[in-house]
């Protein structure tokens, strides 16, 4: 720790001195609530209306949020999951196609998703575009490894069979494999969108759409109760999106006797 300490330059005098920075940074978040006008308008200081007084605005931004998430954890999971069969040491149609697969998975995970957007944003300007983008591509390479590992411990009886019945390489994939895999797929991908809501709240801040460049704006112009009503906004909204979809994870796993 010591060492690990020292090579990355962490001062505990700096660490001393900055805790309360950030301490007092968290309280001028904090809204200037009063009990006799905690129901007023939004017009009236004090009030909850007047803290989330554009909170019909932050609502269809953590809506675009979802959605870049959703669209990016399909597309990401759909290419995926076509990789995964060749990245599966029992399905790869030979050691070439194994090591290409694995290593461009292996590639695609290793980008932060944030130095993607950064490109995308370039190239395609801001917006929830370069978002989308820059989730898919790492979602691919995430979802692209659990989904090679469900394979090859898959049961490779029906496959034999299959293939000894005259099915080609994709059929014995599809009616073979597949059904077997298909929830602990699906509970991945679930768990995965979770995961990509967050990163799409967070890569807005270099411009990739979202709520994300909402904070980054409220943040860099020190609108103190701003930052705390949006973030407060997130937080809910992503929690009950990962409640919903543990609901649903444990749903399809249960269902299909997955431990």
């Amino acid at each position: 720790l010591y060492v690990a300490s020292w090579l990355s330059e962490v001062s505990p005098e700096v660490l001393a001195a900055g805790l309360p920075r950030v301490t007092e940074y968290f309280i001028r978040t904090l809204p200037d609530l009063r009990w006799a006008v905690l129901f007023a308008d939004s017009e009236t200081e004090g009030s909850l209306a007047h803290w989330f007084y554009r909170a019909d605005a932050w609502a269809l931004l953590l809506l675009e949020t979802a959605n870049m998430a959703a669209l990016a954890t399909l597309g990401g999971a759909a290419v995926a999951l076509l990789l995964s069969f060749f990245a599966s040491r029992n399905l790869a149609r030979s050691q070439w196609s194994y090591q290409i697969a694995r290593r461009t998975l292996e590639a695609l995970r290793t980008i932060p998703e944030i130095v993607y957007a950064l490109i995308f944003v370039w190239a395609f300007g801001i917006g929830a575009l370069a978002g989308i983008l820059a989730i898919m591509i790492h979602t691919v390479g995430a979802l692209g490894k659990l989904f090679s590992e469900v394979v090859e411990n898959a049961d490779m009886r029906p496959w034999d069979g299959v293939r000894a019945a005259g099915a080609t390489w994709g059929q014995a994939c599809r009616y073979a494999i597949l059904p077997q895999v298909a929830p602990n797929l699906i509970s991945y991908t679930l768990l995965r969108f979770e995961i990509n809501v967050r990163g799409a709240s967070v890569i807005g801040f270099v411009g990739a759409g979202g709520i994300g460049q909402e904070i980054y704006t409220v943040i860099s112009f020190n609108y103190y109760d701003e930052v705390s009503s949006i973030v407060l906004m997130v937080i809910v909204a992503v929690a009950l999106i990962d409640l919903i979809s543990e609901r649903l994870r444990h749903r399809i796993t249960e269902a299909a006797g997955v431990r």
